[in-house]
């Protein structure tokens, strides 16, 4: 049969053979041997299904672009939860609404009233660092973090809490572990990785596979208390060039499988259930179409015997493909095709393929065998409806007490100790605190990026029932040994405290949105560390908390305080900060640091990929440094001189501020003519729309624009270089305007657009968005990026990125313009909108 066929090679895929493997890549066993009975229920299956149903295995579609219905209708093999995809469109859903949302999925998948072959459907979701979607759910430190533990039994409790807590809401399916190696901190995914060393990432990838998935030959592999992982993202996705997202990995195939491939053979080793394609290219070929990689190496060198499944999208970036069709990426060795937004045009396309002999069918056979075969391992066939299920609605081990301790001492053993000058650290609970700093309070921005959202921003304190801020773990501490701890964002105090802890970092970001151009933290904005200064000329003792997701150049900021603490992304326990930092009540130290640096610290902000084991390797805090409480932790003045020459934009950030950043330039076009805007007041040529400053945030930081009603002149940010936003088109990323409407008369119309050239061109009409935001307030105004690539633009090559145009008496401020998610935005333009 098929299927038996098929279980004793796990290579074979129906397709032709590639050139011979290189014998860098290691061979692995793959634990699971062949279950001859499974493979008779699997044969007979394939031998009852008609193509459609088949097609329908191979599709994998989000939640917030399908039905129940369309699950039942086009018999698709599993859904997905995207970062921005929640019940009711809202990303603060009830855990009840989750699970109701999987049950009608599920119910959908199980109905053969109309005689069709059932196949039990299978939901995916992002459980980045814990069950992490979901509002009460306990969110574990990122990745970066836990690298800095050195303690892979942990990892394996963290994958077991996780799992049950997807359990608890209905999934069966985490997209974790991301077995990244990053090479370049400038990439937005940095701490998605453990670390940048091969080694580390390897000692941990079999440990969390096993906790989420049980172990192999247990009743516990993927029983009712675990989920199926999806290792990721196979491969090369930590080393493109310049740290860019979605870029290109160049480097030798040797260096491929020494680094980058580092975790697979131990997630293969213990069971993985599924691997996702990457984004990225290896030395220009795309690796969602790349056959050598996928087939021969994966599942035919190192023995992959579960399936594979693409990223967002990715396969519309394979040469010769789109978003709606791509036999390419699916004969390369692509199972599973992640269409989340496009998945009926894909199934319509994948179906005409596999008509017309374009797709193979014993490829199509060995696709979707491969997720037959998973699917029964996990038992869906029989389980039932979620919430019937052994963990499904048990609502009270989200977050639980027991699931929270053990992230406590992640959070605990990850931070890494830089600078103890004079002993200052442990603080004394007894005394007075002053913790500040914009992170000291605020839990989304200790938990990062990929919580509760894609991009992890507009979340509030009530969004985190079962959570503790870093601050909270302070007072807490403090009151209880008779001190205090005072909260005071700004540093301002009433009365001089003993100490002041300085909690400060990174704002949350995920994916290309984190991409940045060096290492030079916040760059032009010096708030931190004068924050710093101030206390300590104020002759208050300075501890610094630093929240990241990436080491940065941030000598300043240590050379201003006494102490220096790497926090990383800690995730709903910010209390395990102050377990390390205080002592007890006796005046004991309670923990001891633990971390040690899982990635070199930069010794200028241009260091960006000086890793450990690399030629002329040396940085200023090297792989695996970090201090204890037994050490000399006094650090000499460091140099304050970064290596940035120049003004450095952040990326997908157009007007800042009023002013066009770093590459772009300002411009005013009318009547055929064009000048760029290098003062203002300003006016265009004919005098139909004039520019004057207006304060938003600080003195003239925003731009007035009102035009006269007399002519169609547009306000333009064009780039010197043509700008490639088309991976970024790829999803929700949205064009974000912050703006105030000022004047909008009945009747005005008002285009925001995009131009690549002559002739390519797009606008979107945001008259009504406007109207609806007219009270007077700031707002952010939001046009997905989709609706202009839908309307004419060529996203590979824009040069005015944005062009605001107006007919009638209209007047606007605005501020800023970058690119955005779409929870950021207080309105959204709906597409298609144009005109």
């Amino acid at each position: 049969m098929v299927g038996a066929a098929l279980a004793a090679s796990p290579g074979n895929d129906g397709t032709r053979a590639g050139r011979a493997v290189d014998p860098a890549w290691p061979e692995v066993h793959w634990p699971l041997a062949a279950d001859p009975a499974m493979e008779k229920r699997i044969g007979e299956l394939l031998a009852r299904m008609t193509v459609e149903e088949k097609v329908g295995q191979i599709v994998q579609g989000d939640i917030a672009s399908l039905t129940p219905e369309d699950v039942r209708k086009y018999h698709l093999g599993s859904i997905l939860a995207g970062g921005n995809s929640d019940p009711g469109g809202r990303y603060n859903a009830k855990p009840s609404e989750w699970l109701a949302l999987a049950d009608a999925f599920y119910q959908a998948s199980m109905d053969g009233s109309d005689g069709h072959t059932v196949i039990p459907v299978l939901f995916g979701i992002d459980a980045i660092h814990g069950q992490s979607n979901i509002v009460g759910a306990t969110l574990f430190p990122h990745n970066i973090a836990l690298g800095a533990t050195r303690n892979p039994e942990l990892m394996h409790r963290i994958g077991e809490i996780t799992a049950a807590e997807t359990r608890v809401t209905g999934m069966e399916w985490a997209f974790a572990p991301t077995v990244a190696v990053p090479q370049d901190d400038r990439w937005g995914r940095a701490y998605e990785g453990y670390s940048e060393s091969p080694d580390v990432v390897a000692s941990f990838a079999g440990a969390m596979v096993e906790g989420l998935q049980g172990k192999v030959g247990t009743p516990q592999f993927l029983d009712g208390s675990h989920v199926m992982v999806s290792v990721k993202h196979y491969l090369g996705d930590g080393g493109t060039s310049g740290g860019k997202d979605q870029g290109d990995t160049r480097i030798s195939e040797a260096e491929l499988a020494r680094i980058h491939n580092a975790g697979y053979p131990p997630a293969i080793a213990a069971g993985a259930q599924s691997v996702m394609a990457s984004f990225n290219s290896f030395n220009g070929k795309k690796m969602t179409g790349d056959h050598y990689l996928l087939t021969d190496v994966l599942k035919g060198r190192m023995n992959f015997g579960g399936f594979v499944v693409s990223d967002w999208n990715a396969h519309g970036q394979v040469e010769g493909c789109s978003n709606d069709s791509c036999p390419a990426a699916f004969n390369a060795g692509i199972d599973m095709l992640m269409a989340p937004d496009t998945w009926k045009a894909y199934y319509t396309s994948a179906l005409a393929a596999v008509k017309s002999g374009e797709i193979p069918m014993k490829r199509l056979d060995d696709a979707v065998a491969r997720i037959l075969r998973v699917k029964m391992r996990l038992g869906l066939f029989e389980a039932g409806k979620p919430s019937s299920r052994p963990l499904g609605g048990k609502y009270e081990l989200l977050g639980s007490a027991e699931h929270r301790a053990v992230a406590r001492q992640a959070v605990r053993e990850s931070l890494v100790l830089l600078k103890n000058n004079n002993a200052i650290l442990p603080l004394d609970p007894r005394k007075t605190l002053l913790v500040a700093g914009d992170g000291a309070d605020d839990v989304g921005k200790q938990a990062g990026g990929w919580t509760l959202n894609w991009q992890g921003t507009g979340t509030t304190r009530a969004d985190f029932p079962h959570a503790d801020s870093i601050f909270e773990g302070f007072e807490q501490q403090a009151r209880a040994a008779g001190g205090k701890a005072i909260l005071s964002v700004d540093g301002s105090y009433q009365q001089k405290p003993d100490a002041a802890v300085v909690v400060f970092g990174e704002d949350p970001y995920a994916e290309f949105q984190g991409d940045i151009p060096t290492l030079l933290y916040k760059p032009g904005n010096g708030s931190d560390l004068e924050l710093i200064k101030r206390l300590k000329a104020d002759g208050i003792p300075v501890v610094a908390v630093f929240l990241s997701g990436r080491p940065l150049w941030m000598n300043r900021e240590i050379n201003a305080a006494d102490a220096f603490v790497a926090a990383w992304l800690p995730g709903s326990e910010g209390a395990g900060v102050a377990d390390v930092l205080l002592r007890d009540r006796n005046g004991q130290v309670q923990h001891d640091f633990k971390g040690k640096l899982s990635f070199s610290w930069p010794r200028t902000a241009t260091q960006y990929d000086n890793n450990v084991g690399q030629p002329g390797y040396d940085p200023l805090f090297a792989f695996g440094y970090g201090l204890s409480y037994a050490d000399k932790g006094d650090l000499a003045a460091l140099p304050e001189q970064s290596g940035v020459s120049g003004q450095h934009a952040l990326p997908g950030v157009y007007l800042q501020r009023g002013m066009a950043t770093s590459g772009l330039s300002a411009q005013l076009h009318a009547a055929g003519k064009q000048a760029e805007i290098n003062a203002i007041p300003t006016a265009s040529a004919d005098d139909s729309l004039r520019i004057s400053g207006v304060d938003y945030q600080q003195q003239e930081d925003a731009r007035r624009l009102a035009w006269s009603g007399n002519g169609t002149a547009s306000m333009v940010l064009h780039s010197e270089q043509p700008l490639d936003i088309s991976r970024e088109t790829n999803g929700d990323v949205m064009l974000v305007t912050t703006l105030r409407p000022e004047q909008l008369p009945a009747g005005a119309k008002v285009t925001l657009g995009m131009s690549c050239g002559n002739d390519c061109a797009g606008k979107v009409d945001i008259s009504q968005a406007l109207a609806d935001m007219s009270n007077g307030k700031w707002g952010r105004l939001g046009v997905a990026l989709r609706c202009f690539a839908g309307n004419g633009v060529d996203v590979a090559r824009v040069d005015d990125i944005w062009q605001l145009q107006a007919s009638g008496a209209v007047q606007l401020s605005v501020s800023r313009v970058a690119l955005g998610a779409s929870n950021e935005v207080d309105k959204a333009v709906t597409c298609p909108a144009s005109q």
